[in-house]
């Protein structure tokens, strides 16, 4: 199996890519990982540290506690509180509504924010981590996003909207979509695209549509040009 392993050919401190077989990239990443790191914790220091820590666990929990009546909040502690992330567990508004973790992450493009990690530590769920670097205005402005998300999902959930036909399966909404001549959606274009005050204001275009994820990895479609477009035209011309 060595043979076809993954990796690179390490000696004398040098490390080149293996000539056959699959190549693992890893003694070729980037450099600036760990300086990046380090000078982070120089500059802010031990005091600075602190303060950013206890930064984000309070920005965690403020959101948690804005979003808790709407959504279920997983593995709050014994105070009731999380650490410097919390996990808003959408299986059960799956369950009544037929709404997919995927279709509050498609729609909270369309409100001017990419989705949280979906999925992960556990499938059905958004796990959200503000850090530190968040201020009051874009932490209400993502919870005003999720609680306007609630209530879409209590449209379809009481039947005003069939699911099918809502915004949120609908979503992203694009330039192109919105601006298209024929608009068969049984809501406004104004309702796809500018759900919020602020998207109307600074509003950030999804460049693609609702694709079928799972094709999508199983069927992976390459964009880029062919490798006849890096060729040196130099060495073209010898061959």
């Amino acid at each position: 199996m060595d043979p076809a392993a993954s990796g690179s050919l390490c000696g004398n401190d040098v490390c080149v890519p293996r000539t056959d077989g699959a190549v693992a990239g890893a003694p070729f990443g980037s450099a600036a990982i760990l300086p990046i790191s380090w000078m982070y914790i120089k500059m802010n220091g031990h005091e600075g540290l602190k303060a950013a820590t206890a930064y984000a666990v309070l920005n965690a929990n403020y959101m948690a506690a804005r979003l808790a009546g709407a959504y279920d909040i997983l593995y709050k502690g014994k105070n009731g509180q999380c650490a410097h992330e919390f996990i808003m567990d959408l299986r059960p508004l799956k369950a009544a509504t037929g709404v997919t973790e995927e279709d509050v992450a498609k729609r909270l493009q369309d409100y001017g924010f990419h989705s949280p990690t979906m999925s992960w530590p556990v499938t059905g769920t958004l796990m959200v981590e503000p850090t530190e670097s968040e201020d009051l205005a874009e932490l209400n402005r993502f919870c005003d996003a999720m609680l306007s998300i609630r209530r879409e999902i209590d449209d379809v959930g009481s039947g005003r909207v069939a699911l099918e036909e809502s915004p949120l399966r609908n979503a992203p909404h694009t330039m192109d979509n919105i601006l298209a001549k024929d608009w068969d959606k049984p809501y406004s274009r104004e309702t796809g695209a500018y759900p919020a005050p602020w998207s109307r204001e600074n509003k950030f275009w999804p460049t693609c549509g609702r694709v079928d994820n799972v094709y999508g990895d199983r069927n992976l479609v390459c964009t880029c040009p062919p490798l006849s477009a890096y060729e040196d035209e130099e060495v073209q011309k010898v061959a």
